[in-house]
């Protein structure tokens, strides 16, 4: 894989406790991150905490409540194996053995497995598009200002064409623009626009990518396309919500009528 920023975000450089000598900031706020992540899925585990840095008595009690919520010894100390549990929905998403051999096949088999572990962002200290999974799929990037639609697209589409040994580069540079991916799909051939799609639907096809059209060269949003239905695509995107937002919270599977939004569709064909 080419993007690889993900490993960072399942270590901690030393031990982490209250009042610890090793305490490092950085690897608080990711033991921080993970326990408001945890408390996403798990409403009742009492995990969610402030995203400071400051491993104080509240971020203490959030490990503790981790450990109980899952039948470990309730210490309140974060040692590297401990950090593994906490971020292990991150490692099953990037590592999980692949078992579909067709590129097309893989596109959604990788999009299906992030999406069951539940990718969220954060915000912290103010800033939304941020926290572990919004770092991983931009490179190391977050912040409000990183919107990572495309950054989740291309780790998907990075991840599958590595299973079969391809390099998604020679399809489309890394970018984190919409209008990059687009504009190269015009320069290569492999931009279908919204108008041709609805006059022969059969153009689009599992594992491509949507991009949804604001103006002849300007694209707001992007995702996975997973299987084609009449006039409706069902897709899986990231940074969006439950309206389709373009800048919203998570991974989520939509479905989208391509007779309604002027949806652009970019083929993966020549990686297949």
């Amino acid at each position: 894989m080419k993007k690889t920023a993900y490993q960072k975000e399942l270590v901690i450089k030393a031990t982490q406790k209250r009042r610890g000598a090793s305490n490092n900031k950085k690897d608080v706020m990711k033991i921080q991150s993970w326990l408001t992540l945890f408390s996403m899925r798990n409403p009742s585990s009492g995990t969610a905490t402030g995203i400071d840095g400051d491993f104080g008595p509240a971020t203490e009690r959030a490990v503790k409540n981790f450990q109980d919520f899952n039948g470990f010894t309730k210490t309140g100390v974060v040692d590297q194996e401990l950090f593994h549990r906490l971020s292990s929905n991150l490692k099953e998403a990037f590592e999980k053995p692949l078992i579909n051999t067709n590129l097309r096949d893989l596109m959604v088999e990788v999009a299906e497995n992030h999406l069951k572990q539940h990718p969220f962002e954060l915000d912290i200290r103010g800033q939304s598009n941020s926290g572990p999974w919004v770092r991983s799929y931009m490179d190391g990037h977050d912040g409000s200002l990183w919107f990572w639609c495309m950054g989740f697209a291309q780790t998907i589409l990075d991840q599958a064409a590595s299973a079969i040994g391809k390099n998604f580069k020679t399809l489309m540079p890394l970018t984190y623009s919409c209008d990059t991916v687009g504009n190269t799909g015009l320069e290569k051939g492999l931009l279908s626009r919204y108008q041709t799609i609805r006059r022969d639907p059969t153009i689009i096809k599992p594992g491509d990518i949507f991009l949804i059209q604001k103006s002849r060269l300007d694209w707001t949003h992007t995702g996975i396309i997973i299987s084609r239905n009449d006039d409706v695509i069902e897709t899986i995107e990231g940074n969006t919500n439950h309206q389709g937002s373009r800048n919203g919270i998570a991974v989520m599977k939509r479905t989208r009528s391509f007779r309604r939004s002027k949806i652009d569709v970019f083929s993966i064909e020549p990686l297949v």
